[in-house]
């Protein structure tokens, strides 16, 4: 079977997609945003990859350097050997700053005999839309396309540069490089450069993950999703990216294909809350920041998403000319959501900075502006939490009443409550709070269906809905309250299959989901754990981890029989739950006692 057994790699400035064969098939320079330079993901013949190709008498074995997001593919066929080392630089600059140029280092380093390969270099500028052109020059390779605006792309090596592009067999002697860079290089680059920018570059790693608090049970599936985490987020601007890619499929075939290369405030806003918890202020502080630079105005509408360097208009064009993950067509760039209004934004918005609040020191003039920002989102809150609206699930066609919609407009207003209190604002704290107890009324109303006996999607419908399992941890309802605990329990006879959870399964804009969205299985493990069903819920844990990537990555779907990965990769939201769900079943730090009972448990 087919999967999506890619590596991430990437310096918090762009990302590339590895295969388990060492193929980068996805690549965006210099940005994330930026067109792709290799897109074999979405069109295997048009789509453009860097390859480095073996005979049959090779095994290959990937893995990440442990704690780092540096790749190691093996290439052993018993006689000889070599290793393959991907990453994208980052490391200190020395002025308080980092350096993360636009370039993937591919250092290959010698391990035995004559170990022999070619490679297919096959740059695709612009999305494929135009032809490339790679040309051997003194110092590098030059990739260039005479149409589109697009400039080039450079290549250099100590490799024999004529039959690396011609894909001639190489036979490998010591250790040798291919750099990438979308930036013609000024000074000359050399084996000992990137051998240097490689240990640097594992030290920012192996540093980063060092502040992540020890846990005693799946800490190393803690550290990899908090180190995915970590990549999807954009140093420029300080916005967290859904995921990597665009238009990888929720199911094979079918059109729910989206470009999630944007910040979700949704998203990017519950990442946040993680990365508070496991460390890493900075993050947090950077996103925060974002959030004041595009709400500069008391009555700006704020949107569901935005580009990563701030911009509002989003507009979605079809690239008509790539056929898409395995046929799956069509391939969008761009996403016509974020003219969607969704409700429950400014919940999520409040709650993330209730969190700054209460978790960090915050200055006066950042304490005032978002300040200003909560009375502003309670102001529209009180304008609009009546109103229906296209939900969590971004419905593109009819508005309805959604539960969590209607949920994340009382969070808004309890967490602008709870701000009041901290700033001292009395006056603000009796204002706001009969319209927060007048939505709490609204939803126990209203949401909760007698005939199926629990909190359904919207207000008088039986469909149950996997984001209504996120009632209690916002804190707008007890565990232990019989109807959150029938809910739960009535959310899991009607969504979960074989251990896997839709999302909902009444008929949406595009038909009837055929995928598991893997958050509202975290979702549900969460919610069992909650009503004290520990031993289910980490049975169906544990199930769930088994289906990740050969590197424990996760995208958005899975697949309910195959098990394959569906959907953008890696998913933001997918390793957040799975970082949320994992310190639930480990709460503190790790002991020593509990070292040793994990070692054994891992044994076992």
């Amino acid at each position: 079977m087919e999967n999506l057994n890619y590596a991430i790699i990437g310096n918090c400035k762009s990302a590339a997609l590895l295969s388990d064969t060492g193929s980068i098939d996805w690549c965006c320079l210099p940005d994330f945003n930026s067109a792709s330079i290799f897109a074999k993901i979405l069109d295997e013949k048009k789509g453009g990859s860097f390859e480095i190709i073996v005979d049959d008498t090779y095994t290959i074995k990937q893995q990440y350097v442990r704690t780092t997001n540096i790749v190691s593919t093996i290439f052993d066929n018993g006689t000889d050997k070599f290793e393959l080392i991907d990453f994208m630089p980052r490391f200190q600059d020395g002025n308080g700053g980092h350096y993360t140029p636009s370039d993937i280092i591919r250092y290959i380093r010698y391990h035995k005999g004559k170990p022999q390969f070619s490679v297919k270099y096959d740059p695709k500028l612009e999305y494929a839309k135009y032809p490339t052109t790679s040309v051997v020059e003194e110092e590098y390779i030059k990739s260039y396309t005479t149409e589109g605006d697009y400039d080039s792309l450079y290549l250099y090596t100590d490799l024999n540069k004529h039959d690396l592009l011609f894909g001639e067999s190489i036979t490998l002697k010591q250790d040798a490089f291919v750099l990438l860079s979308y930036d013609q290089k000024l000074l000359e680059q050399t084996l000992d450069k990137q051998y240097l920018k490689f240990q640097k570059t594992k030290v920012y790693w192996l540093q980063w993950a060092d502040k992540i608090p020890k846990y005693a049970l799946y800490n190393d599936r803690i550290i990899r999703s908090a180190l995915v985490l970590k990549l999807l987020s954009y140093d420029k601007t300080g916005a967290v990216l859904a995921a990597a890619t665009t238009s990888l499929p929720e199911t094979i075939g079918e059109e729910r294909n989206w470009d999630y290369r944007f910040c979700w405030i949704r998203d990017a806003s519950m990442v946040i809350k993680v990365m508070s918890t496991l460390g890493h202020p900075t993050t947090v502080k950077r996103f925060i920041d974002f959030i004041i630079d595009i709400i500069p105005d008391k009555g700006e509408k704020i949107q569901i998403m935005y580009g990563i360097n701030k911009e509002k208009n989003l507009t979605e064009v079809i690239l008509d000319h790539l056929e898409g993950y395995k046929g799956s067509y069509p391939v969008r760039i761009g996403n016509a959501a974020y003219i969607q209004k969704q409700n429950d934004i400014y919940g999520i918005l409040m709650d993330v900075i209730y969190q700054e609040f209460t978790h960090f020191k915050v200055s006066l003039e950042i304490s005032e502006s978002l300040w200003t920002i909560t009375r502003s989102i309670v102001r529209i809150v009180e304008e609009n939490w009546e109103k229906p609206d296209k939900g969590i699930w971004e419905i593109r066609t009819e508005e309805k009443h959604f539960t969590f919609s209607k949920l994340l407009c009382w969070v808004a207003v309890d967490r602008a409550i709870k701000i009041a209190q901290i700033v001292h604002k009395k006056k603000y704290v009796e204002l706001w709070q009969p319209l927060a107890d007048k939505i709490k009324e609204d939803i126990i109303v209203n949401a909760w269906n007698d005939e199926v006996g629990a909190f359904t999607q919207f207000y008088g419908s039986e469909d149950m809905d996997a984001s209504v399992l996120l009632m209690e941890p916002y804190g707008f309802i007890d565990a232990k309250d019989v109807r959150y605990v029938k809910t739960v329990l009535v959310t899991e006879k009607e969504l979960c299959k074989d251990g896997l959870m839709y999302r909902y399964k009444n008929k949406d804009d595009f038909g009837l989901p055929s995928s598991s969205f893997t958050i509202c299985t975290f979702w549900q493990i969460n919610a069992l754990i909650a009503i004290g069903e520990r031993s289910k819920a980490r049975a169906m844990f544990d199930q769930l981890l088994s289906y990740s990537n050969h590197l424990g990555l996760f995208s958005e779907d899975i697949d309910f029989e195959t098990k394959r990965l569906l959907g953008n990769f890696p998913q933001a939201y997918s390793h957040l739950a799975l970082i949320e769900t994992a310190m639930n079943f480990s709460k503190g730090k790790i002991t020593e006692e509990e070292q040793i009972l994990h070692a054994l448990e891992e044994e076992d």
